[in-house]
């Protein structure tokens, strides 16, 4: 039920409750009866113009109801479809990445065959602008301050060099999409 279907059934409660107690109050007091028919017979009829002027102000409120439920509709579907479509790329994307962190170390490999290596590295860097086009971003926190909201620590060193819960290494890089992470990077944190 939309707030305006609400408020009218209110104002609809409201009104047959003030009859009830109309009535009730002319039950009880028959001069109070007598009174009301005189102020009935005393109101004059509305006339066709004010009926008119009535329906279309009537007509004009449920035209301006409509109107704002259709927007509140379209704004609702609008954000549902970009919801469902970074879903459904995320999905999609968390799918690849096993793919992509073979191609990555896959590079860090020694080979003497430098055709071999350039075809690899050309590879991925296909994959990498790809990626880049729907909009993923690569969570790489090395020497940054841990943030859990961006990474799984896996283990603990202590290490004098680095700063306190910063990270000293990464497993594997973690990728989001906007604000939404696909995929937490592992890390090793220093001095916890």
């Amino acid at each position: 039920m939309t707030e305006n279907e609400d408020q009218i059934s209110q104002e609809q409660m409201i009104e047959e409750e003030t009859a009830e107690a109309q009535a009730e109050q002319l039950e009880a007091d028959p001069a109070a009866e007598a009174e009301q028919t005189k102020e009935d017979e005393e109101q004059p009829e509305p006339s066709e113009e004010d009926k008119l002027r009535a329906e279309l102000a009537a007509a004009n409120d449920k035209y301006l109801r409509l109107a704002a439920e259709y927007d509140n509709f379209r704004k609702r579907s609008a954000k549902e479809r970009l919801e469902l479509s970074a879903s459904v790329r995320g999905d999609t994307v968390s799918e690849i990445l096993p793919l992509f962190d073979n191609f990555e170390r896959a590079l860090q490999t020694e080979t003497e065959d430098l055709a071999y290596k350039q075809g690899v590295e050309m590879i991925f860097k296909q994959f990498g602008d790809m990626i880049a086009k729907l909009g993923v971003e690569i969570i790489d926190p090395t020497g940054q301050p841990f943030d859990p909201n961006i990474a799984n620590a896996i283990s603990q060193i202590e290490d004098p060099e680095l700063g306190e819960n910063t990270v000293a290494q990464t497993y594997q890089k973690g990728y989001k999409i906007g604000d939404k992470v696909i995929r937490y990077a592992m890390v090793v944190v220093a001095n916890p």
